[in-house]
């Protein structure tokens, strides 16, 4: 079954007041299915050869509690999906700019962990100027607050970078120092089926309570377009390195 048709226009102005779009059900189900085939192989073969810096556990000495890859651009089946026009005229659309890979990841939060995600901007580890980057996430199973869904802010993109300090959670090494009440009272909770796609603003404020459920995992696809004019603050960046390579030295990992 082929996904519904698209409103540009009307998902362009939800993405510029909101900071962040949903599309239901994003893919073809074969291809979808497909996605999914392909992400085992690569859990199953690829994972145990790579660094620590690439794939990040909840307790490595458990292979279940696998919870987030990095550079999945890397491997020539992942690196052919960023390119197909399906994403990348999405990311045009949303960007207003010729999109450029910044990288291709995967999230999960295994059942039964204590996996939160800190509140955070992605523009806080990017540090683009002009702040024209998105990240696209395509549910791989259903979501909802029981096993951990993204919960944003909206309009928040619109008021800037916020303060970020360390937050001590592997692979999301920055969070929102001064996060508050009225932040959380303001949270809209995304509950959203497989194979339906969220999109949203480098500045817009987002973050995910740990998996609550005994069985279901969480896991999810992403991929990080930037906008072709957009430049690293270079300052900026090197100061954000040190300090995720600080924290992932305090944490063991070997960098």
């Amino acid at each position: 079954m082929a996904p519904p048709p698209i409103d540009a226009r009307a998902l362009k102005a939800d993405y510029d007041r909101d900071g962040f779009v949903i599309v239901r059900q994003f893919l073809p189900q074969p291809a979808f299915a497909e996605l999914r085939v392909e992400l085992q192989r690569y859990i199953t073969t690829v994972v145990p050869t790579l660094p620590d810096t690439h794939a990040f556990y909840d307790d490595k000495s458990r292979s279940e509690t696998l919870k987030q890859m990095q550079f999945l651009e890397q491997d020539a089946y992942f690196g052919q999906v960023v390119e197909q026009p399906q994403w990348r005229d999405l990311a045009e659309l949303l960007l207003g700019d010729s999109p450029v890979l910044k990288g291709c990841e995967w999230f999960n939060k295994p059942a039964g962990t204590n996996h939160p995600t800190p509140p955070h901007q992605d523009n806080y580890y990017f540090n683009l100027v002009p702040p024209h980057v998105l990240t696209m996430w395509l549910a791989l199973e259903d979501v909802d607050e029981e096993n951990g869904c993204l919960r944003y802010i909206p309009g928040s993109h619109l008021r800037g970078r916020r303060p970020h300090a360390r937050s001590n959670v592997l692979g999301f090494s920055q969070g929102i120092a001064d996060y508050s009440d009225t932040d959380r009272s303001q949270e809209v909770p995304m509950v959203i089926r497989a194979n339906d796609l969220l999109v949203h603003h480098g500045w817009t404020i987002h973050r995910a309570d740990p998996n609550r459920s005994s069985n279901r995992n969480r896991p999810s696809f992403g991929i990080v377009y930037r906008g072709a004019k957009t430049v690293v603050d270079q300052a900026a960046f090197d100061e954000y390195l040190q300090s995720a390579k600080a924290q992932h030295r305090g944490l063991g990992l070997n960098v």
